[in-house]
Parts: C-alpha cells; sequence; structure tokens
C-alpha cells in the first residue's frame, strides 16, 4: 500500500471512527482524545499530540473544520484547508486517527467518542475544558498538559507577513 493511501486511512467520519474505536475497546485498549484548529503545524504542536500520545494506547485528534476555525480564528483563517490540515495530522505515527468537526466546539464529538482520556494543553482548569465533566462521569480522566512556549500558528503569521513589510 502506498504510504499517502495509509495515511488517508487514518482520517475518519465520526460513524466511521466510533466503529474503529469499538475494536479497539474489544482488545481492552485505551483512547486519549485532544482537539484543536492545527492550522500550520508546529514544534508546540507536535510536543502537545507526543504527550497526549503517552496518555492511551491510541490517540485520538479532532481537527476543527474551516468553518470552524474561521469562526474562532477570524476571517483570514485557515491557512490550510481541513483536508491538509487532517492528512498532516495522520501522517504523524504519534496519531492513531483524525476527525474533523464542524462545531466551534469538540463537546458533541467527546460525547459520541466517548474517551478514556480527555487531553488538553495550556492554563486551563478542569472546568474550562469542554467535555472534561462528561469524560469524568463516565470514570474517564482529563489530562492538562503544559504548552511549550513560544509557538504558535497566530506568530508564525505575524512573523511571515512582518517579513513581507
Amino acid at each position: 500500500m502506498k504510504f499517502i493511501e495509509a495515511v488517508d486511512k487514518k482520517i475518519f467520519t465520526l460513524t466511521q471512527l466510533q466503529h474503529q474505536m469499538a475494536s479497539w475497546r474489544v482488545t481492552n485498549k485505551t483512547v486519549a482524545f485532544t482537539n484543536g484548529c492545527f492550522d500550520i503545524l508546529h514544534e508546540g504542536h507536535i510536543y502537545s499530540l507526543s504527550q497526549a500520545a503517552h496518555e492511551a494506547d491510541y490517540l485520538v485528534v479532532g481537527v476543527n473544520s474551516d468553518k470552524s476555525t474561521q469562526r474562532l480564528k477570524g476571517p483570514e483563517r485557515p491557512v490550510n484547508h481541513e483536508h491538509s490540515r487532517a492528512l498532516l495530522l495522520a501522517s504523524l505515527v504519534i496519531v492513531d486517527a483524525v476527525v474533523i468537526f464542524e462545531e466551534d466546539t469538540p463537546l458533541e464529538l467527546i460525547k459520541a467518542l466517548e474517551p478514556d482520556v480527555l487531553v488538553k494543553g495550556g492554563d486551563y482548569t478542569i472546568e474550562q475544558i469542554v467535555g472534561a465533566k462528561e469524560v469524568m462521569a463516565r470514570g474517564g480522566r482529563v489530562v492538562i498538559n503544559p504548552i511549550r512556549e513560544g509557538f504558535s500558528t497566530t506568530g508564525i503569521i505575524q512573523q511571515i507577513k512582518s517579513s513581507f513589510s
């Protein structure tokens, strides 16, 4: 199988991912979930995803759709379209599955997938993390990983713009 075909198979619809997760769980494997826009993949993202991957047997990444990213980040975003962002994430060895979601938050996706571990990077409290209450109510864990300072998509975009000024 060509590499790109193998990578494409890691991008799922919600229904496909629910079936895949059911097969993982039959073998008593655990699933961690994290999410974001991942507009321009950078070292901070890789660090965060690596930390998330350590929390369970499989890592699922929810990616905000183009429309969702635009609502959250502004009219000039995303820089890369949703399939491109999903493909880059799926090409990472540490990521087992990618799913695109349309909503501004992953709450409905988290409810549908029922991950064992919800991972978020940043300076959040558990009360601020979308889906934390639902995951913990089912006996799951919520993990807050520190972010790697100095890396942000907004910062990269500003740097690119300033180099053309």
